[in-house]
């Protein structure tokens, strides 16, 4: 599948060269839990723009309590994987289908010992889920949306902390889409200041 082309333009009128975050919410885990940020574009001048890409594809990566990380492995939904022992240590494997078709699932098989699991899309850190017990999996599940809005302090691959998490209402659905320009508006200095707006434009559908 291929990737959608996104293209962040800054038609604001923001004077304080704000940082703009974008994320997407683990659907199979509570609201409220905390997302990460994916992407966070910073000293977008007024005018100017941004291209990135979009993958459907994700990978997984999971990491153990003794600060060892796996290689990345290629995911797409519907699959499970497992971090076993094997004589050369400890493994993330690919094990066949996961309980839903729309979640990636990464199951801590080992006898002992805690793991993390990582999803990552474009190669940046998307979604994380620490301290799997033996015999407990995390699961992820994306839609094809993106939450998108303007902040200060978040940097990227970071956890964004509940009160800005809060702030951000803007969700841009990709779905069937293979390119399209994010523009932003809004903003400004004063008492004419409005609320930033993002909102798609020139879309052009799969």
């Amino acid at each position: 599948m291929a990737d959608i082309k996104l293209n962040l333009i800054n038609r604001s009128n923001d004077r304080n060269n704000s940082s703009i975050v974008i994320f997407q919410r683990n659907e199979a885990t509570s609201f409220n839990e905390l997302a990460v940020a994916w992407q966070v574009v910073k000293n977008l001048g007024q005018g100017w723009s941004h291209p990135f890409a979009y993958p459907m594809g994700m990978a997984v990566a999971a990491s153990d309590s003794w600060g060892n990380y796996s290689p990345l492995k290629a995911a797409e939904n519907g699959q499970q994987f497992q971090v076993v022992r094997d004589p050369s240590g400890d493994i993330l494997k690919y094990t066949g289908q996961a309980t839903s078709q729309n979640e990636v699932e990464v199951l801590n098989a080992l006898d002992q010992g805690a793991v993390n699991a990582n999803v990552y899309r474009d190669g940046k850190l998307l979604a994380t889920k620490t301290a799997i017990a033996p015999g407990q999996k995390a699961t992820f599940q994306f839609r094809p949306t993106i939450w998108i809005g303007v902040v200060s302090q978040v940097e990227e691959g970071q956890l964004i902390n509940s009160a800005i998490l809060q702030q951000i209402n803007t969700e841009l659905s990709l779905f069937g889409i293979a390119s399209a320009d994010i523009v932003m508006t809004g903003g400004g200095p004063g008492a004419s200041s409005t609320p930033f707006e993002f909102t798609l434009q020139n879309i052009l559908y799969a």
